[in-house]
């Protein structure tokens, strides 16, 4: 476990770190949001990013896509700044990144089939039959059936959404993927079936993953390392255990409250 202050400007050499974010700073207006943050991913684990509603959690997971403009600060990508490249490399960054964001974001006016061939159609030239057959493939690979590749959004229930969304994540076998509150919104039960989900397409893929949460659930049974975004800042990132002997009153509040002593209980 470790407080976050600064993160060197290379790629540690004892980890391999596939996504680093150096001093980041985030601001809309005279609201500053982020304020010299950092962060470091690790190539195969699953990192929750926690944080209070508001705190900034989605606003990080934009800029490091380059959504949202950074005031200051660096974002490096498979050990080169991310931004400070030609268009070409930038292109060959985002075959390598996908992204499913919160509620799905699936085109209504489109099939299932259609949403997740959009990455093939921005940086694939391949025939129709061929995106065809690889849109089903996705959606077998995320639990749902072929059947549901001709649908449209609105036929499809929260979690087929859920599921539909990742598999246009993955449309073009990313090495890392990000998710925005990937079970917001879904029963415990669906809940769990999607982090079962996520943790074997991590291991049979190979897969980087960088989640963004507020579920205690995936937090204690999927993620692999937990960063707490506070103070406009990473205020610590380690393991659960780690995090419940950390000494701050929101991270004591949110890890070691009612419903988190629920889930200590189940367990033991």
């Amino acid at each position: 476990m470790a407080a976050v202050e600064a993160a060197p400007p290379l790629l540690g050499a004892a980890r391999d770190v596939v996504l680093r974010a150096i001093d980041v700073s985030v601001s809309f207006g005279e609201t500053k949001v982020l304020d010299r943050l950092n962060l470091d991913l690790v190539r195969g684990e699953i990192l929750g990013f926690v944080g209070a509603s508001g705190a900034g959690k989605s606003v990080l997971m934009r800029a490091i896509l380059g959504l949202s403009p950074m005031q200051s600060g660096r974002i490096e990508m498979f050990g080169r700044d991310a931004f400070g490249r030609s268009d070409a490399e930038r292109r060959q960054i985002d075959l390598r990144t996908g992204v499913l964001f919160q509620h799905g974001a699936l085109f209504s006016s489109l099939t299932v089939k259609e949403n997740i061939q959009i990455p093939m159609r921005e940086y694939l030239d391949l025939p129709r039959p061929l995106m065809d057959e690889l849109a089903r493939l996705k959606l077998e690979l995320v639990g749902l059936p072929r059947s549901a590749a001709d649908k449209f959004p609105a036929e499809l229930s929260g979690g087929m959404i859920k599921r539909a969304g990742l598999a246009r994540a993955l449309a073009l076998d990313p090495e890392i993927v990000f998710l925005d509150e990937p079970t917001s919104g879904l029963d415990p039960i669906g809940a769990a079936d999607f982090d079962s989900l996520v943790a074997n397409l991590r291991d049979t893929m190979g897969l980087t993953v960088y989640m963004v949460t507020h579920d205690l659930d995936s937090l204690y049974t999927v993620c692999d390392r937990v960063a707490v975004l506070g103070e406009k800042r990473v205020l610590v990132e380690g393991t659960i255990d780690e995090l419940l002997a950390f000494d701050h009153p929101w991270v004591k509040s949110y890890f070691r409250g009612k419903r988190a002593r629920a889930i200590d209980r189940d367990r033991s």
